[in-house]
């Protein structure tokens, strides 16, 4: 195994054979052919079969999601349709760590123990085109994504290894314009009113999770509770030059601030019983110590063909 940056493993290719050590490998191995045809070496080589088929069959199940990406994600603008959603979530509820070459015994998911100062997060790229990315997500235990949007985007999350929270929100009124908080006059203090969604912890193997433009959690944040790798759909993917620049907010509790922010009052007459899940956001800046880094992803190949 090769340790890349952020702490994630992945398998080294071997080198590949040059035929004068085919040739000798065979000279080697040929004496003992008999006797292992006696004895275990039937089941050896069904061994060697199995692992192949199982390959095999891991590169076809990201090979499937790829293609199904393809043909759900229609570009900018567009949302999957309900029966799209459901082919898309079920696929993905059916992966497994190996369909993308990751293992629970590599050393970054055995890690027992924190990590001193804060951790750094690691995500590599399956693919990538102007309708949809698939990204995998690498945090340590006790790493934070802080709270984030996803502009106009529907985002498919799969927890394939390891245990987070996950809090997200939506906003109360998805038209409506942020507002001065009434303690301060500051430009930079505006904040939107939103409703809490999740609030949980997740652990791996489970569901698929679902956040569209406007609703479903489309403002997330994760927490690692063990070290954990998530597999991200985001349709499409985030590009500043399109105007889907991601933003980073703090949540503030309800109870802090006055209503007073233009919020209409229809909306606020259906949420206003359960105040415990309201919440002001405040837009800010990415948290500077936010660490995050890139490595190339060694899973099984997808064609674009």
């Amino acid at each position: 195994m090769e340790v890349v940056a952020g702490g994630v493993e992945v398998a080294k290719p071997a080198a590949a054979a040059t035929a004068g050590e085919r040739a000798a490998k065979r000279r080697r191995v040929a004496p003992e052919t008999g006797a292992r045809r006696a004895g275990g070496g039937v089941a050896r080589r069904g061994s060697g079969r199995r692992r192949r088929v199982q390959a095999d069959a891991d590169a076809a199940a990201v090979q499937r999601l790829f293609q199904a990406c393809r043909d759900v994600f229609r570009g900018p603008g567009t949302v999957p349709r309900p029966g799209e959603v459901r082919q898309l979530r079920a696929m993905l509820d059916r992966m497994k760590p190996e369909d993308v070459g990751l293992s629970p015994d590599l050393k970054f998911f055995r890690a027992r123990d924190a990590a001193q100062g804060t951790p750094t997060i690691t995500h590599t790229t399956i693919y990538k085109c102007p309708n949809f990315s698939m990204v995998i997500l690498f945090l340590p235990r006790n790493a934070v994504i802080p709270l984030h949007n996803h502009p106009g985007m529907t985002v498919f999350s799969k927890l394939l290894l390891g245990s987070m929270h996950i809090k997200s929100y939506d906003w109360v009124d998805p038209d409506s314009i942020p507002s001065v908080s009434s303690c301060s006059s500051s430009a930079d203090d505006q904040l939107r009113l939103a409703k809490l969604v999740v609030d949980d912890a997740f652990t791996a193997p489970c569901d698929t999770s679902v956040l569209y433009p406007t609703t479903g959690g489309n403002m997330h944040r994760f927490t690692a509770n063990a070290p954990c790798a998530i597999l991200d759909i985001l349709g499409p993917p985030y590009s500043i030059e399109e105007d889907r620049d991601c933003t980073y907010y703090s949540d503030i509790p309800y109870t802090q601030h006055s209503t007073a922010d233009g919020t209409r009052d229809r909306d606020l007459n259906n949420v206003e019983q359960d105040q415990g899940r309201l919440a002001w956001l405040k837009e800010i800046d990415m948290p500077r110590e936010l660490k995050m880094c890139s490595v190339h992803y060694g899973g099984p190949p997808i064609s674009d063909k």
